[in-house]
């Protein structure tokens, strides 16, 4: 028999329509279509981010220092390279309306620019008027622009004044739209939007405090980018300036954009995988009822590779369907909501159909579609010529031969293959396929258990009928069970460990926030200020304990002569500056784990203690040279001790300290931390504030709510991803229940007949449904929790906390979602006369 005649038994079998297949189609497409809309969308914001690259950063490439202007030389290169140079300083302060008898104060995120601002785009003020109008201020104050919720929260309009340090200002509008503001990534504070030469009284910007300066370059059009930043790293080598350029005007929100998308995907692929549970169940549905055909087609001639050929080959024109249903949907539907997803993004999207992303999709689906079939289809080539019967199918062995096997590894390996080349992440998408294929093997384990303690439990209920018909029921491995429990549970399974991580997550940040965070964090404190800042403290019995040190920021550069990148990697110690302090004494809060520090009096050549755990992943070791780029001028300096730091109390802490000769001279201010009763709180910000205008506070909840927003804008992104396996797993319960339609007629029959009522049969539908989706439920809890528990401990290393509420919500949600399912096919069945089931069946 030939292929091309299996191609016409399989047109002729497709004849029939799509009968059967509905759900199929549906699980196969909604993956699809998941995957596909989310790289859509991804693609679209990354190639958004390239397009508008140079307004994002506010010029076609900028250089950036740390906690110092640029000098002559400096500025010299750049007005020679450039056509146009823009300076903007950066820092955060506090916000001060209001007098002595109600001051209000809020954290602010201050950016000072120049008259050349902004070089490419513009700033959106309400009322409308230009920057320049708005610097020119009213009533001889200087004019400055924030965010509208700064303005709201320091309950200010139009015309009122605040103060920044111990300058004035007038508010002469709101900033609408700042153009890059995106490149600027997460800050603390709202905007407050002020020229650079209105701060000079305002002694924000002394010697040692804590600001950057980003100066932003017009390039010819003729420039080479390439050439351009080369010349600029060998130009300002060991100056501790940071090069972006407009090829890449936003790189934190894109490489978190590229990650979360690819985090989504893998989420996504989940309900792929739900979904192929319901394609595998819709593929034995289907055989099954094909039996007697295939017997007729052997007894014809057909050998078992034509069987399995024409199967195939229907089975591969649905998948494609499928497939093309769900690229069709996940392409479209970002076209259809972009004004909407646009207005909600704070960064550009370019939406189109990209072919990357559909094609990925369509790659997950061929593959999903091939892994959960072909075991199917195997199973054609038991039926022999002689087994005409309705059963022979699901009687034929479940294991299929050699081949099969090896086909189905070979797939899956391609496609964890495909998803760690995706998404760029070999560790997360092994993780992912770890946790799919355990929760898999879990659930169907759990599945065979279920079956068997129906099966054993079935004698125990005596006088309890529709508990007794509901077990029996269940240990029918023709009833389906395995495919509730596997479907329902793995989408369950998906959101149960997206609530654990999220909830441990934000316990990780503010569970223990009273017993073990400071109230605040004051920045900024000039050495000369410290005896004061003290004494208010010390005389305050609502203080429980004050921690101060110097504080300079510096970027390591160089380990051992090398560049630090190519002895350390990507470590996030090398991602920009790093606080940097000194001190005679080891800190009280950090214990030397080895090594020696250096004694009281020591004034030798450099010496560094780093915080160990740190030093052991970068592969540090004493004895080391590390150098440091502190304000323009490297120091390099010995590693002669490591220190137990932990920066999980959000605490004082700092990765570097040197011993006190090594930065002698370097202009710098001081950090303290204050341990206060919250109801302490107002009273300390408004003494040192008022008393030192140009400190500023950082109060750590605050902080706290601020992370926490953004790590729930992050859960619901993903739980999003997980109601779609959720919602496939439905849809899979909806299948089996109508295949299992016929069979509840039938037992409605059989029990009517023996003097059941509709009532009894009902209740014993109900309760194999509540049983299966409790199976399902408790499953996913445990799967949910392992999984939790696995990132939490080895990814985001913190310690784990059980989500009560969050995991017996998934267990209620299995029970609801399998009983409404169930009873949607079960009203029929009781309503249908048992003689007329009875003269069918004969």
């Amino acid at each position: 028999m030939s292929l091309h005649l299996a191609g016409r038994l399989a047109r002729r079998e497709l004849r029939g329509g799509l009968r059967g297949f509905r759900v199929f189609l549906a699980c196969l497409a909604l993956g699809v279509a998941a995957i596909a809309a989310v790289g859509m969308v991804r693609q679209a914001i990354q190639t958004g981010l390239q397009q508008e690259g140079a307004s994002l950063l506010g010029g076609d490439a900028q250089l950036e220092f740390t906690y110092r202007f640029a000098n002559d030389q400096e500025r010299a290169w750049m007005e020679g390279t450039a056509q146009a140079v823009s300076e903007v300083v950066d820092f955060r302060s506090m916000a001060v309306t209001g007098n002595d008898a109600g001051t209000q104060r809020a954290l602010t995120q201050v950016k000072a620019v120049d008259d050349a601002y902004p070089l490419l785009g513009s700033a959106t003020l309400k009322p409308t008027l230009s920057l320049t109008d708005a610097f020119a201020g009213a009533d001889g104050l200087p004019g400055a622009v924030m965010a509208p919720s700064l303005i709201d929260r320091l309950n200010l309009t139009v015309g009122d004044q605040f103060d920044l340090g111990t300058q004035r200002f007038v508010l002469m509008a709101a900033l609408s739209h700042e153009p890059d503001g995106a490149a600027d990534g997460f800050s603390l504070g709202p905007r407050t939007l002020v020229r650079t030469e209105d701060l000079k009284s305002s002694g924000l910007l002394a010697p040692g405090t804590l600001f950057s300066t980003k100066y932003r370059l017009d390039l010819p059009q003729t420039a080479e980018l390439d050439a351009l930043s080369s010349e600029a790293r060998q130009a300002f080598e060991g100056t501790g300036m940071r090069w972006t350029d407009a090829r890449n005007g936003a790189p934190g929100i894109s490489e978190f954009v590229g990650r979360l998308g690819a985090f989504l995907v893998l989420v996504g692929l989940s309900g792929l995988a739900v979904g192929g549970i319901g394609v595998s169940a819709a593929v034995r549905a289907y055989l099954s009822q094909k039996t007697e055909t295939i017997a007729t087609l052997r007894t014809l001639g057909a050998d078992r590779a034509t069987i399995f050929q024409t199967y195939m080959i229907q089975i591969a024109v649905l998948s494609g369907i499928g497939i093309i249903m769900g690229l069709t949907l996940g392409g479209i539907l970002p076209l259809l909501l972009a004004p909407v997803i646009e207005t909600q993004l704070p960064i550009p999207a370019a939406f189109s159909l990209y072919p990357q992303p559909l094609f990925e999709a369509a790659l997950y689906g061929v593959l999903t579609a091939f892994l959960f079939t072909l075991w199917p289809l195997a199973r054609t080539e038991e039926v022999r010529a002689a087994t005409l019967f309705r059963d022979a199918l699901s009687s034929a062995r479940s294991f299929p031969r050699l081949i099969y096997v090896v086909a189905t590894a070979v797939g899956l390996a391609v496609l964890i293959g495909s998803a760690a080349w995706f998404s760029g992440s070999t560790r997360l998408t092994l993780w992912t396929s770890t946790g799919l294929a355990g929760a898999l093997a879990l659930l169907a384990l759990s599945a065979f258990a279920a079956r068997k303690l129906a099966r054993a439990g079935t004698p125990w209920v005596r006088g309890h009928p529709a508990l007794r018909w509901a077990l029996s029921a269940i240990s029918d491995p023709r009833e389906g069970a395995a495919s509730v429990v596997l479907s329902l549970g793995l989408g369950l399974s998906v959101l149960a460990a997206v609530g654990q991580i999220d909830g441990t997550l934000r316990n990780a940040i503010s569970g223990n926030l009273p017993e073990v965070a400071p109230s605040y964090f004051f920045v900024d404190i000039q050495k000369d200020q410290m005896p004061g800042f003290s004494e208010r403290l010390d005389n305050d019995p609502a203080v429980t304990r004050v921690e101060s040190a110097p504080m300079l920021r510096g970027i390591i550069t160089k380990i051992n002569g090398q560049p630090a990148r190519d002895v350390a990697g990507d470590h996030w110690v090398l991602d920009g500056d790093r606080g940097v302090t000194y001190s005679a004494q080891p800190p009280q809060n950090a214990r030397v784990t080895d090594g020696n520090w250096w004694p009281d009096d020591y004034a030798g050549t450099p010496q560094v203690s780093f915080a160990a755990e740190e030093a052991a992943e970068m592969g540090l070791q004493l004895g080391d040279e590390l150098t440091v780029n502190i304000l323009g001028r490297d120091i390099t300096a010995e590693l002669t001790s490591l220190r137990e730091v932990d920066f999980s109390t959000a605490g004082m802490g700092f990765v570097m300290s040197m011993n006190p000769s090594a930065l002698a001279g370097a202009p710098h201010s001081f950090i303290a931390t204050v341990y206060a009763e919250e109801q302490a709180e107002a009273a300390i910000l408004r003494d040192l504030a008022g008393q030192y205008p140009n400190i500023t506070a950082v109060r750590v909840r605050d902080a706290i709510d601020r992370v926490s927003g953004l790590l729930a804008g992050l859960a619901a992104a993903t739980s999003y991803g997980a109601g779609v396996s959720l919602l496939t797993g439905f849809l899979v319960l909806i299948g089996a229940a109508a295949a299992g339609e016929p069979a509840r007629r039938y037992e409605a029959a059989i029990l009517k007949t023996l003097g059941a009522n509709r009532g009894r049969i009902l209740r014993s539908f109900a309760l194999r449904a509540v049983l299966l989706g409790a199976a399902a439920g408790c499953v996913a809890l445990l799967t949910g929790i392992v999984g939790g528990w696995a990132v939490a401990t080895y990814i985001f290393d913190t310690e784990f906390t059980i989500i009560w509420p969050s995991a017996l919500g998934i267990v209620f949600a299995g029970i609801v979602v399998t009983l409404g399912a169930g009873m949607l096919f079960a009203l029929r069945p009781l309503s249908v006369r048992p003689a007329r089931i009875l003269r069918a069946s004969d």
